[in-house]
């Protein structure tokens, strides 16, 4: 997905996930979160190990947390 924008409605959210270390790992954390249900965009920064997801509502942190694992990485928490 593209960037993260705010639209009215939207909520925003930025995770930290551990073992991100490249472009590659952060397309993988951010294809996964973004079938998440009601996800509108997604952005990984590998290098701060942030993770910020814009949705139509708020995410079960469970959801999040399983898209990560599916990625291969662990959701450390919130930002």
């Amino acid at each position: 997905m593209t960037a993260p924008t705010d639209t009215p409605g939207s909520v925003t959210t930025v995770y930290k996930v551990s073992g991100m270390s490249c472009g590659h790992c952060e397309g993988s954390v951010s294809g996964e979160i973004s079938e998440i249900p009601g996800v509108t965009s997604v952005k990984a920064v590998a290098s701060t190990g942030e993770v910020t997801v814009v949705s139509t509502a708020p995410l079960d942190e469970e959801a999040v947390r399983a898209a990560v694992d599916e990625a291969g990485f662990e959701l450390a928490g919130l930002a």
